[in-house]
């Protein structure tokens, strides 16, 4: 069985056989995988009306644990985006009633962003449904496969989450 990055390799091989392109064996694979995954999230997601985004926040807001309330700079931090982004993510998120603003009692100036019924609900069905479209992607692999592969991984990506 041969895949797309294999036929990849192969070319290489023959057009450039003076240059070791054993890393693209595992990157590109994550690379390509990658783009599977993006593809699965958003279908997800446009079956709950949710753009990728929408759930970012929201599953940030959820994971927080009850009351669901995050801080305008936590969620920056949980999502990676810029002050001015979260802004517009916020008041986006507000206008459609998943999210709420209110007065952060432990700062007279603050706000803090709570997850509102209907947004609890909303991100708790798009996480089932990608959850299923994940494990629909992980199907040509055994629990042991699955394990070994999620340690693999982490042992990868774990230099790039410490220096950040």
């Amino acid at each position: 069985m041969q895949d797309e990055v294999d036929r990849l390799v192969d070319a290489w091989h023959r057009e450039r056989p003076d240059i070791d392109v054993a890393p693209m064996e595992v990157l590109s694979r994550v690379t390509r995988l990658a783009r599977h995954l993006d593809r699965a999230r958003r279908e997800a997601f446009t079956e709950h009306s949710l753009e990728t985004w929408e759930f970012d926040v929201l599953a940030a807001l959820r994971r927080s644990g009850s009351p669901y309330r995050l801080s305008p700079g936590r969620l920056l931090r949980e999502t990676l985006v810029t002050s001015g982004t979260m802004t517009n993510r916020i008041d986006r998120l507000a206008a459609k009633g998943l999210v709420r603003r209110s007065p952060d009692s432990a700062d007279r100036r603050g706000v803090l962003v709570e997850l509102t019924g209907p947004g609890r609900k909303r991100v708790d069905e798009a996480f089932a449904a990608l959850l299923q479209h994940e494990r629909t992607l992980l199907n040509g692999l055994d629990d042991g496969d699955r394990e070994h592969l999620a340690r693999l991984l982490r042992r990868l990506v774990l230099p790039f989450d410490e220096g950040s």
